[in-house]
């Protein structure tokens, strides 16, 4: 399936992992980073709408969708922005904007953070930083992010109860999840659900055992060196999100960033997919106001 219009390319960075990704439009780059279970095509309504007016280059991270899927614990987020940083620059963009959405987000900040020279703005969407999360777990945040804890389990178990029923495991990630029907039609969840093989369950994981772990470290190092990012930033949150329902998202950025703006979207979790007319407006509006030169 097309999802959009593009150059597909596949890329070897650091002569390691190569990453999938999708090149479409013209003018400054903006590299688009997508969240848990997804792929690069969850970018499909909102990636024709910002080629536009830009490069864009959406990506799969390390361990999912067309990436490569490394066995082991490999996927703390300072290594995944790190695969984004070389996919970019061989593609020779030095300087670019990065999107991401939920753990796209989480590998933006840490880009932003670590290659504060090739980041020239950064937007995330529906989160708030993984530090800020841990340290305000309750009730209601381990319900509504139950996964966050089941997926850190070791032992094979996550891994073995998810590998019984992907498809089941994938739709309870959606289901519940949207403010409007028939956001997730049968052709996306069945390319979602290709993507989502033995690999890509092990993967990610350890992807989330890593944000329990090494990237909490790498977090609060940055915080005791009073290390925030420097570029603009923009949150975007879904009203009805937990996100969006439970924290001030913007005063919540702004003890992790010098320069923050934002607002929220009619939309619960998945902003681009639920709105994205008004989402890559958003997006259009700050990577246009000189976030993406």
């Amino acid at each position: 399936m097309v999802w959009f219009e593009g150059h597909r390319v596949n890329v070897e960075v650091d002569g390691a992992v190569s990453v999938g990704a999708t090149l479409s439009g013209d003018g400054p780059p903006v590299l688009l980073l997508h969240g848990y279970p997804q792929t690069r095509s969850m970018w499909r309504l909102v990636a024709p709408l910002l080629a536009e007016h830009f490069t864009v280059v959406a990506s799969d991270l390390r361990g999912y969708g067309d990436s490569a899927k490394p066995a082991g614990e490999v996927y703390d987020k300072r290594a995944m922005a790190a695969d984004q940083l070389a996919l970019m620059r061989s593609l020779g963009f030095e300087r670019f904007a990065v999107v991401g959405h939920d753990r796209g987000g989480r590998v933006g900040h840490r880009l932003a953070l670590d290659a504060p020279d090739a980041v020239t703005s950064l937007a995330v969407l529906d989160i708030v930083p993984t530090l800020h999360m841990f340290e305000h777990v309750d009730r209601t945040m381990a319900t509504s992010y139950f996964h966050w804890f089941f997926l850190t389990q070791g032992g094979g178990l996550p891994e073995k109860l998810i590998g019984s029923e992907p498809r089941a495991w994938l739709e309870s990630r959606f289901r519940g999840r949207a403010l409007r029907p028939g956001v997730f039609p049968a052709e996306v969840m069945d390319e979602y659900e290709r993507c989502f093989d033995s690999a890509t369950v092990a993967a990610s994981c350890a992807d989330y055992r890593a944000a329990a772990g090494t990237d909490l470290e790498h977090d609060r190092l940055d915080r005791a060196d009073g290390r925030v990012v420097d570029a603009p930033v923009l949150a975007l949150w879904g009203e009805a999100s937990y996100v969006g329902r439970n924290f001030d998202v913007l005063s919540v950025w702004r003890g992790f960033a010098a320069r923050v703006e934002g607002r929220a979207i009619s939309a619960d979790h998945y902003l681009a997919e639920e709105a994205p007319v008004e989402t890559a407006a958003a997006l259009n509006q700050f990577l246009g106001s000189g976030g993406a030169a």
